[in-house]
């Protein structure tokens, strides 16, 4: 319990310092920088994640756990204040967000809680085949919003 609730403070506070550093612009820009943080964040944790799951790094328990929570974490953050409107990628010269985020936002959600789940599943898994379940669930999450809400590079 007190491990979740560090890395549950832990995430929330490199956020919002991430966006009190970037926090000089106007909000759009600091919506978009703390998106951004909270999505770099993301890909961090999923990376040893990917690694251990495919078989490029040992599978550590303890470690995929304290990711799985910290994935949790960034997924239940509270977004709103994100993603305001007028920040998409064809108002914001600096983010990939669709239109399509304001248009379903309760779809944005959902992929967000399966993104949630999939850090319990991660955070619980014991062995090897457990994690490599859990990660295929976040890929999952990621790839679906990634699909329906993430605009092309520029």
């Amino acid at each position: 319990m007190f491990a979740r609730l560090i890395s549950i403070t832990s995430a929330a506070a490199l956020v919002a310092t991430v966006a009190i550093a970037g926090g000089h612009g106007s909000p759009e820009d600091q919506a978009v920088g703390a998106r951004k943080a909270q999505m770099s964040l993301i890909s961090f944790n999923m990376g040893p994640l990917g690694a251990m799951a495919k078989g490029e790094m040992d599978f550590d328990a303890e470690m995929a756990a304290q990711l799985g929570a910290d994935l949790k974490a960034l997924a239940d953050l509270e977004m709103s204040r994100m993603w305001l409107e007028g920040t998409d990628n064809g108002a914001h010269p600096t983010t990939r967000a669709a239109p399509a985020i304001w248009q379903d936002y309760a779809g944005f959600e959902e992929d967000m809680a399966d993104l949630s789940k999939a850090g319990d599943a991660i955070a619980a898994s014991t062995d090897l085949a457990g994690l490599q379940a859990a990660v295929g669930m976040a890929g999952a999450a990621c790839g679906a919003c990634h699909k329906a809400y993430r605009g092309p590079k520029r």
